[in-house]
């Protein structure tokens, strides 16, 4: 199986908020580790607080983790600028559409942005809305982890 996620970039600093924002889109949903925090740190990088507010006030945008650790999902619910839902077993998009029909919004109508090709963006292309594959917010991630990486990136349909 293939995927082509709808956007490839490097990380997230490098999304083009207005360009979504020209094209319709109305909610953003983020992965949370190694996506907008580095993975199991409870903590969010100083220059990621403010790259958050500088398209909040422009989008509804939630933070989709499959995290089920429900101590660590409230400990980064405490601290992000917008709504936090852990146990979203993704790739399964039951609950990123059930965030959404929260909203009024249709899927057309968001993003699913992810740092991981089998989980993030397949959940996002089952649910029918765009898809942003970002690498991970963590350059120091372990080889273990590097390596799983790269082999679920080789899904990927440039």
């Amino acid at each position: 199986m293939f995927l082509k996620p709808d956007y490839n970039l490097n990380n997230i600093y490098e999304i083009d908020f207005l360009k979504l924002k020209n094209d319709g889109i109305k909610c953003l949903m983020f992965d949370l580790d190694s996506t907008v925090m580095v993975s199991k740190s409870s903590q969010f990088l100083p220059e990621t607080v403010e790259w958050f507010n500088t398209f909040l006030k422009d989008f509804e945008v939630a933070i989709i983790s499959n995290n089920k650790n429900d101590d660590y999902i409230q400990k980064a619910a405490q601290i992000a600028p917008c709504r936090v839902i852990g146990r979203a077993n993704k790739p399964n998009p039951k609950v990123m559409r059930e965030y959404l029909n929260s909203l009024g919004i249709e899927p057309c109508y968001a993003v699913m942005v992810g740092d991981r090709p089998l989980t993030d963006i397949l959940a996002g292309k089952l649910l029918g809305c765009r898809t942003i594959l970002v690498g991970s917010i963590n350059p120091q991630e372990n080889l273990p982890t590097k390596f799983v990486r790269a082999l679920e990136r080789s899904t990927i349909r440039r």
